[in-house]
C-alpha cells in the first residue's frame, strides 16, 4: 500500500491505501486534523475549549463531539470517576502543562464530570456548557476518534483498503490482516506479543508514553489527581478506534468485566509487576 505520512497532535501519522491518496484528499485530511486540534487542544490558547479553563461558559463544538462526550460519560460512570476528560487541570498540577514546565505541585482531583458539564446536539453542532472552570484533556479517547474521522473521510472518498496509524493507534480495513507487535512498556525495542488486525481498530495506552519526574506520567486517576501505579499498559481491539482508545485507558482503572457489560472488545492488560491478563480471543497472542 502507498503511504501518506505527516506529523500532527504530537505524534506521527501514516495512512496506507491500496490506491494512491490524491492531493485533494491529502488536503482534506490535513484540514480535518488541524480543525480537530484547533477545537480540543489544551496546549493552544486559540482552541475552542481554551476559554473554559478561565471561567464557566458555553462553546459550540462539531456534531462529532456528541459521541465522544457520550463515551466519556459512560467511562466516567463505569470507572467510578477515574476516567474524566476534565483531567487537564490535574495534569497541569503535575507539571504537564501548556509550557511543558514539568514542575510538579501537589496532586489535585479533576472537577466532577457529571456536575460540571452538559451538552446537546443542535443541528450540525454540539453545544457544550460548563458550570465551573474546566481544563479539558480528551487524550483518553480523542486520538482514537480522530483516527476514525480520517478513516471515514478516506472511505467516503472511495478507498476500500486502508490503514490509519496514529502513533500505533490503528484502524484497518482490507482482505489481508496486519501483524501488529505489542510494544513492551518497559523496553520499547521488544514486544510482548503479536496479533493479527483485520477490519477492526487496535489502540494502546501505556504509562511509558509520556513520563517526567519520579513516577509521573500522563495516565492519571481523575478522582485523585495521581498517576496510576498498578497497570503498565493495555491494548484493546474494537470495531472503531474511539472506543478502543477509551477502553485502553479505562482498563488502567476498571475491571474488564465491568466494561464488557456495555462494550464489545478484546484486550490485553499488563500490570506493573509484569503479569498480563487477556480476553479469550487474545489467547496465543502473547509470547510465552
Amino acid at each position: 500500500m502507498p503511504d501518506f505520512s505527516f506529523e500532527a497532535i504530537g505524534t506521527a501519522w501514516t495512512v496506507s491505501t491500496a490506491a494512491p491518496v490524491t492531493e485533494q484528499e491529502r488536503a482534506a485530511v490535513t484540514e480535518l486534523v488541524d480543525c480537530y486540534d484547533r477545537t480540543y487542544s489544551r496546549f493552544r490558547q486559540d482552541s475552542v475549549i481554551a476559554p473554559l479553563a478561565a471561567s464557566p461558559g458555553t462553546v459550540d463544538l462539531p456534531v462529532s463531539a456528541a459521541p465522544l462526550l457520550s463515551l466519556f460519560d459512560t467511562l466516567n460512570r463505569l470507572s467510578g470517576g477515574a476516567v474524566n476528560p476534565l483531567v487537564g487541570s490535574s495534569l497541569e498540577k503535575l507539571g504537564y502543562d501548556a509550557a511543558y514546565s514539568f514542575a510538579a505541585a501537589a496532586p489535585s482531583p479533576a472537577p466532577d464530570w457529571a456536575a460540571s458539564v452538559s451538552w446537546q446536539v443542535l443541528g450540525d453542532r454540539t453545544v457544550l456548557s460548563t458550570s465551573v472552570p474546566v481544563t479539558f484533556d480528551i487524550g483518553a479517547a480523542g486520538k482514537g476518534q480522530l483516527v476514525d474521522l480520517v478513516f471515514e473521510l478516506l472511505r467516503a472518498a472511495g478507498h476500500r483498503e486502508l490503514t490509519v496509524d496514529a502513533g500505533s493507534d490503528l484502524r484497518h480495513r482490507g482482505p489481508r490482516a496486519l501483524r501488529v507487535a505489542l510494544e513492551h512498556p518497559y523496553d520499547t525495542t521488544q514486544a510482548i506479543g503479536v496479533l493479527p488486525l483485520q477490519s477492526r481498530a487496535l489502540c494502546a495506552s501505556a504509562s511509558n508514553r509520556r513520563q517526567w519526574g519520579d513516577g509521573l506520567h500522563h495516565i492519571v486517576d481523575a478522582g485523585t489527581g495521581r498517576p496510576v501505579e498498578t497497570v503498565a499498559a493495555a491494548w484493546v481491539l474494537a470495531d472503531n478506534a474511539m472506543t478502543a482508545d477509551g477502553l485502553a485507558t479505562a482498563l488502567f482503572f476498571t475491571d474488564p468485566g465491568t466494561l464488557a457489560e456495555e462494550f464489545a472488545f478484546d484486550y490485553v492488560r499488563m500490570f506493573s509487576d509484569g503479569r498480563a491478563t487477556f480476553s479469550d480471543a487474545m489467547a496465543g497472542v502473547l509470547f510465552s
